[in-house]
Order: structure tokens, then C-alpha cells, then sequence
């Protein structure tokens, strides 16, 4: 079973989404509707249960990867114990977000002869595992590979070519591959905390799930995840997911040019950014003064500085960050792609008036996403800053997600479970035709 061992029935089923970040770890414990797998649209409220929730400040990681295996337990099994309390129940695999390991996409066709000259599921799973062997090239390991659509003797828009008649089946493919070495990491991390991985799923793509919708997937859309240690990519078209990138600086950098700044302590410079900051200037930022203690000193209060200072310190690293991820963008050949919308999530993109900046940088329509509520969520766990643990669960359900699961003993990510085999018992729950849902077709 996915999620909690011994703990579904057959109105509800149970599953834990764990969100590793470098600013925070986040659990949740959902109980997802007995209808969760049928299609809904990209946008679409998850139809789950909230049973509980607990998220904290992150240690032991740094830009998504494990940097110290203590810190980084101490602070997993505090956020996981707080939402079993909550729950009232005990995890014992999690689904488990992933920015670590130099994401990369990369979109390639696969093919196979057909061997009767009539399609059957064989045929498609040699075609699927042609794509994966390509993918898992170059000491790369597939994180998660979705369908674009089959083509059968180069006719292409087919949607499920089981039962045609053809010698030569295509399958266009977009794969999100890792460096393996820190998703081995991760994995000891988990077990360590005597949790098992029932699924991985990269953040990106996680981020885009929960707070784009499906028009914009549809006409094609960026959206960019400003984390505490990363900033994520994630481009929509057709209703696909077609690329993901990622760059190590976030909303943390922001803070540190604070601190540094203005000699005050970083937990200080991450308040004065929260109540103080903004990207877009007003003639009153200059009088509006605030207060702040320098380190070293024992006296609070003594020091001041303006909003407008406050803003001339953000914005370099903020143009900064913004600036890669359009170069990597524009370098990727996807920009055409993503449309002329922007969706911006994550923490930092909170900041009051992210957005106007934003829409003024790229030239293009900006607004800030939220994920949709769902049942026993509150606006506090439904803001920008939980967009990738609620697009955790918006991954267990989307048909063609791609998602990889299980976990070796030794801590190794098998190979098997790619493309939307989360699970034995996912699969028998919800899922009717697995091969179909499970390309994207």
C-alpha cells in the first residue's frame, strides 16, 4: 500500500507527501476520494481529506540536497511525528518531492517494431522501455517520464494505438532525468527515518500541477517556484509537461544580501524582508522608516533604514534569479513554448509586489498562484509556499504523471515503477487502464 501501511478502506485511501526543502520540511497525511484517479482537469481542487499536517524549519539541506544526514532526520522526523499525531496514524512510505541532483529534461522519440503488425500492450511497453534506456544514458537515472503521443508508421495524433493495425510504433517522450548520487542520499535520508519512498516526483513539475490551471497548460505556460534554496522551471503546452530546470538561488539568498547588509542576524533579516520588503517603489518608501538590531550589539532598535534602502538591496539578486531562469529558458528553445503567461509560487514569490516586478521583467502576463483548497485544508497550508507538497498529490493522480516508486533495502532506487507505476496498490485502487494512463495517451 501507498502512504500508511494497514490504514485504507474502500470509500478512502491513505497516502503521506513529504516536501523536502532547504527553508522547511512539510508533511501532510491526506485521505484521496475513492474517485481521485478518474481524469480531472490540471487545475482542479485535489478530491482528498486533510488528516493532518506539520512543517518546520529545514536543516541538513542545502539547494535541495542532503548536506548533513542527522540534521536533515531530526528535522524529517519531527515534521512526520507531528502530522501521525495529528492524523492519528503511522507513515510508513512517503511520496517524496525532489530538486536535488542537477535536474535536466529532455524530450526524444522512442520507437519499436511491431511485431504481429498489430499493436498490443507488448508492443508499448518495449516502446516505453526503448525511452527509458535512452533516458538513463550517460550515469543519469530517470526521475520521471511522461507521454507527448504515439505515432504509428509516422502518422502521428494518436492517443492509444492498442489493436491497430502498423510495423513501426513512435512515442514522443519527455524525461526528467538526476544525477544519481544524491537521490541515493535521499533515499538513506528516508530510510533513516524508517519511512520507505513510495514515489518521487520533481518539484517543478509538482509546483506546476498545483497552481496552474487548464487553459494555461493548455496555451502554454511557465511556472517559476521561488524556494528558500532554489528557484524551480516548469513549462506547460498542449497540456503536456515539456521541460523543467532549476537554479540554486532563492528566497534565503534574498535574506542573506539583507543580513549582510545591514549587519543584522539572518533570522532578523528574514522578518524585516517579510513585513518590510517590496519590489515595487512608492515615493513614501523613503520615510518609511523600520527598526533593527546589528550583531554584536546588545542594544534592539537603535539602527533603522527605509523600505525604499530595503528594496535597493533585493532587487540585484532578485533580477538575478529571475535572469537565469529566462536564460536557461531561452537557451532550453522552449521559451516559444511557454506562451506569453508567467505563474510565479513558492515562498518568495509572497514578496509584496513580485508579481509587477515580474510582469515587467520577462514583458509578460505575471500573476501569482496558490493551490486550490480541498477538504480540512486551511489558507495556511494552501499559500504559494505549500504549492509543491499539495502538487504532490496532484502527481498521484495525474494520468501520465510518470511518477518512479519503490526503494531497494540498501537504499537504491529500482528501476521498476517508472511511468505511473506508483504502486501495486495504487494501481488496483484507482486506475482501470494503467498502460493508457500511464503514457499520457
Amino acid at each position: 500500500m501507498l502512504g500508511i501501511s494497514g490504514k485504507s478502506t474502500n470509500e478512502e485511501k491513505i497516502v503521506t507527501v513529504l516536501d523536502i526543502g532547504s527553508s522547511k520540511i512539510c508533511c501532510m497525511v491526506v485521505a484521496l476520494a475513492p474517485w481521485a484517479g478518474r481524469p480531472q482537469a490540471i487545475g482542479d481542487p485535489v478530491p482528498a481529506r486533510l488528516l493532518g499536517v506539520a512543517h518546520q524549519r529545514s536543516k541538513g539541506i542545502k539547494a535541495g540536497v542532503v548536506t548533513d544526514l542527522s540534521e536533515a532526520e531530526e528535522a524529517i522526523r519531527a515534521s512526520v511525528s507531528r502530522a501521525e499525531r495529528m492524523a492519528g496514524l503511522t507513515a510508513d512510505k512517503v511520496i517524496v518531492s525532489v530538486s536535488c541532483g542537477r535536474l535536466q529534461s529532455a524530450n526524444f522519440t522512442a520507437k519499436a517494431k511491431v511485431g504481429s503488425g498489430t499493436v498490443t500492450n507488448l508492443d508499448v511497453e518495449r516502446v516505453l522501455a526503448a525511452g527509458r534506456r535512452f533516458a538513463e544514458s550517460d550515469s543519469r537515472r530517470l526521475l520521471q517520464m511522461n507521454g507527448l503521443g504515439y505515432r504509428l508508421d509516422d502518422i502521428g495524433g494518436i492517443r492509444n494505438p492498442r489493436g491497430m493495425n502498423g510495423a513501426r510504433l513512435s512515442i514522443d517522450l519527455h524525461a526528467v532525468t538526476a544525477d544519481e548520487a544524491p537521490l541515493r542520499n535521499l533515499a538513506r535520508l528516508i530510510d533513516r527515518c524508517h519511512l520507505s519512498v513510495g514515489g518521487l516526483v520533481a518539484s517543478p513539475y509538482a509546483s506546476g500541477l498545483a497552481v496552474i490551471n487548464e487553459e494555461e497548460a493548455r496555451l502554454g505556460v511557465a511556472c517559476i517556484d521561488l524556494g528558500g534554496g532554489t528557484t524551480t522551471l516548469s513549462v506547460f503546452t498542449e497540456g503536456h509537461f515539456v521541460y523543467t530546470d532549476a537554479v540554486a538561488l532563492g528566497g534565503s539568498h534574498i535574506s542573506f544580501d539583507i543580513a549582510r547588509a545591514l549587519s543584522t542576524p539572518l533570522y532578523e533579516a528574514e522578518r524585516i524582508k517579510t513585513l518590510y520588503g517590496t519590489l515595487v517603489g512608492a515615493s513614501s518608501d523613503v520615510h518609511e522608516m523600520f527598526s533593527y538590531p546589528v550583531i554584536g550589539q546588545d542594544e534592539v532598535g537603535l539602527h533603522q533604514s527605509s523600505r525604499a534602502r530595503l528594496r535597493e538591496i533585493m532587487l540585484p539578486r532578485v533580477e538575478e534569479t529571475l535572469g537565469l531562469v529566462r536564460d536557461r529558458l531561452d537557451a532550453s528553445g522552449f521559451a516559444a513554448f511557454a506562451g506569453q503567461r508567467v505563474v510565479l509560487t513558492g515562498g518568495a514569490s509572497q514578496l509584496t509586489g513580485f508579481g509587477e516586478f515580474a510582469a515587467q521583467f520577462f514583458g509578460k502576463a505575471v500573476r501569482v498562484g496558490r493551490p486550490a483548497g480541498f477538504g480540512g485544508a486551511t489558507d495556511s497550508v494552501t499559500g504559494p509556499a505549500f504549492a509543491t507538497t499539495i502538487g504532490l498529490l496532484h502527481a498521484l493522480i495525474a494520468p501520465g504523471a510518470g511518477v518512479t516508486s519503490g526503494q531497494r533495502p540498501n537504499g537504491a532506487m529500482t528501476r521498476s515503477g517508472y511511468l505511473g507505476r506508483v504502486g501495486q496498490w495504487f494501481r488496483e485502487s484507482f486506475w482501470e487502464d494503467e498502460q493508457q494512463a500511464a503514457s499520457g495517451a
